[in-house]
């Protein structure tokens, strides 16, 4: 298998193949490089990612959605809808209808489609008679709505990088009526280092960008030599902060006396009371102990916007983590974190999950191919106008309902 891919790339990087193809339909690729924080090109200057912003359209910063974590921001580029209309309120979460926790390690709830709302870009294709594929992309292994793409690999984060390029041009070189017009991909480097070594570690982020920047570039070079109209999109869901090992906030001593089921994902922490009517009491009791965190009441809105379609998902309190604090189990918790640390000799973890009023939450978003603008700098938006702008693309019709909007990306089009 390595010897293929080696000599499949070589053929591209230094032959200059052109495969001839009768039709000149566009294509779209979706990558997403998991917690690629907005400031990594600008501080590291890789020379892929570099040439291929400059040929096409970047932003300022892509703003995720709350809460700032992979599955919620993931599932919120494909769909264009916010966590709490497409039902991935967070990493972790307790879902009170079917008594079972949503937990991003447990096969059999994210690969079934019935968690999961809205309408995902691979789905919206094969729905409409074109052909799908992903390498790696949060909800493409579960049957959403009863659909998954008609390519696609169960999560396995020990396939290579260059891997999965190789297979990309082999789904581009299928005959017309089996190729997949609609691509995502996915590539974890920069959130694994990142947590490790935490954002600031330059030596280790600079390391692996390097070597991720040149798996990139194989596919760039690759995909040029295919006689195809291929856009790519560079997307991330999130960024990354430090957090020392002096902010870990035990979740246990926050909600001592607070009776309820607690479900935590770090930087957020979701309780779903046994009485509902304890709800003031317990804010109230909680708030005076507030060091580093927040007590929310979802119904005010303030984090999740909607509370109407999967409120019970989100549960009755909100602790929120300040920027830099994380929630940890138990106190015993953070001397294992500190056991950890010092195998890695790393003076601080790296997270996210925070609100995304932090510049240091936000995410990329670059666009480089033939229906794309050369030279263009953009402001930051949100990344819900994402799909629609894909939609538009591909020519797929795009659902009634979605929180993005065409009209934000619409000018980055080449007319």
């Amino acid at each position: 298998m390595k010897i293929r891919i080696i000599v499949f790339l070589l053929s591209f990087l230094t032959c200059g193949v052109t495969f001839s193809q009768d039709k000149k339909e566009p294509y779209v690729i979706l990558i997403s490089l998991d917690g690629f924080r907005y400031d990594y090109v600008t501080r590291f200057q890789p020379e892929n990612l570099s040439r291929f912003i400059a040929g096409g359209t970047a932003a300022t910063s892509l703003i995720p959605s709350f809460p700032t974590k992979t599955f919620p921001n993931h599932y919120t580029i494909a769909t264009g809808l916010k966590p709490e209309h497409h039902g991935i309120v967070d990493n972790s979460f307790y879902n009170p209808k079917r008594d079972t926790d949503y937990k991003i390690n447990k096969r059999e709830v994210i690969t079934d489609g019935t968690w999961y709302g809205g309408t995902p870009l691979w789905v919206l294709a094969e729905q409409n008679g074109m052909k799908a594929a992903s390498f790696f992309y949060v909800g493409s292994e579960a049957d959403v709505q009863g659909v998954r793409p008609s390519y696609y690999f169960e999560y396995d984060g020990r396939i290579k990088n260059l891997t999965r390029v190789s297979q990309v041009f082999d789904w581009l070189q299928l005959p017309e009526e089996e190729r997949p017009h609609m691509i995502t991909m996915y590539f974890s480097d920069m959130d694994d280092v990142g947590h490790r070594f935490g954002p600031n570690q330059d030596e280790e982020l600079s390391k692996r960008l390097t070597q991720l920047d040149r798996e990139l570039g194989a596919l760039f070079e690759g995909v040029k030599s295919l006689d195809l109209d291929v856009n790519i999109f560079i997307v991330s869901d999130h960024g990354m902060a430090n957090v020392g090992i002096e902010k870990y906030v035990p979740l246990d001593l926050i909600t001592e006396g607070v009776s309820g089921r607690i479900v935590n994902s770090g930087a957020l922490g979701h309780i779903y009371l046994d009485d509902p009517k304890d709800k003031m009491k317990a804010i109230a009791q909680m708030k005076g102990k507030a060091v580093g965190y927040k007590v929310i009441d979802p119904l005010e809105g303030e984090y999740y916007q909607d509370v109407s379609l999967y409120g019970e998902r989100i549960g009755d309190i909100i602790i929120l983590a300040d920027l830099d604090y994380y929630l940890i189990d138990k106190e015993a918790d953070r001397e294992v974190i500190a056991r950890r640390m010092r195998i890695d000799n790393a003076a601080v973890r790296g997270t996210h999950g925070y609100s995304q009023e932090y510049a240091e939450m936000h995410g990329i978003f670059y666009a480089n191919g033939p229906q794309i603008r050369s030279g263009l700098k953009i402001e930051s938006f949100e990344n819900i106008h994402i799909y629609p702008l894909i939609c538009k693309i591909l020519g797929l019709p795009a659902p009634e309902f979605l929180d993005g909007k065409l009209e934000v990306l619409e000018p980055i089009l080449n007319q």
